[in-house]
């Protein structure tokens, strides 16, 4: 057998979950405001990852500000002020490395609950599309979380956090309701087999950061919570991706602000 084809996979070898990492977020952020000249700002304690842009797009238009010292090279952060309470939106961090990346710089900066609405794809029945899946576990299929907790088939919402949730009271057009996920890292690779296998595994949805997300907040004991905006059955049909009044951002920022709300008691 030729090297490269030994049946080991380097993703599962050499991880030692107790041993601290060399490459520090906040050394990073340290030279990117150097570089840039930019002030040292905490951002606002409640982030949002918007890996749609929808949401950040609508803000830099003219609903939001820019916030001055978010240092992370890839990505701009607006924010807005739902309800008194101020929010950081960063969007475009597709997927689950990209994602848990934002989340690491967020955590650094003085975010202390991380919120992340993504596209989902519909795979078990709903009440009706488009709806919001509050994410209580996912399916690992992808390679992020493994470098944060040993191999496992599910990713978990954390559970006092899962507690505060239960009674979230939500003012937003689209229904809220609690599922699983599979989280993929190749969208394009949802065979007929693997679709079959997360549905019989009780996913309701398809998405690409929650289970990531939730075993880096398990690693690093970090408040994170993921909900998926289920607008698709993959395109296999017409009518695909809609996510209602203004690409649905209102009703992203009323769940947030639920969220929010719950965790501190239903202010």
């Amino acid at each position: 057998m030729h090297a490269d084809q030994e049946p080991t996979l380097p993703l599962l070898d050499g991880k030692d979950y107790a041993q601290p990492t060399v490459f520090e977020p906040g050394n990073l952020l340290r030279e990117a405001r150097r570089q840039r000249g930019l002030p040292d700002v905490a951002v606002p304690a409640v982030c949002l990852l918007d890996p749609d842009g929808d949401i950040a797009r609508h803000l830099a238009a003219g609903a939001g500000r820019q916030h001055p010292g978010w240092a992370c090279y890839h990505t701009e952060m607006w924010t807005t002020v739902v309800d008194g309470v101020e929010i950081g939106v960063v969007g475009m961090a597709v997927g689950a490395p990209f994602a848990v990346l934002v989340a690491e710089q967020l955590a650094a900066s003085g975010a202390e609950l991380v919120v992340s609405v993504t596209s989902a794809g519909q795979l078990a029945p709903l009440p009706r599309t488009p709806c919001f899946v509050l994410i209580d576990r996912a399916l690992r299929d992808e390679g992020t979380s493994t470098h944060y907790l040993p191999p496992a088939m599910w990713s978990r919402l954390a559970e006092p956090l899962r507690r505060g949730l239960a009674g979230m009271r939500v003012a937003a057009a689209q229904p809220v309701v609690t599922g699983a996920a599979w989280t993929t890292d190749a969208p394009y690779r949802e065979t007929a087999t693997a679709i079959a296998r997360a549905e019989a595994a009780g996913a309701v949805c398809v998405e690409m950061e929650a289970a990531a997300l939730y075993a880096y907040a398990e690693a690093s004991g970090r408040a994170v919570v993921c909900l998926a905006h289920v607008t698709n059955t993959m395109a296999t049909a017409g009518d695909d991706f809609e996510k209602g009044q203004d690409n649905g951002v209102h009703d992203a920022l009323a769940v947030v602000r639920a969220v929010v709300a719950a965790l501190a008691g239903g202010e």
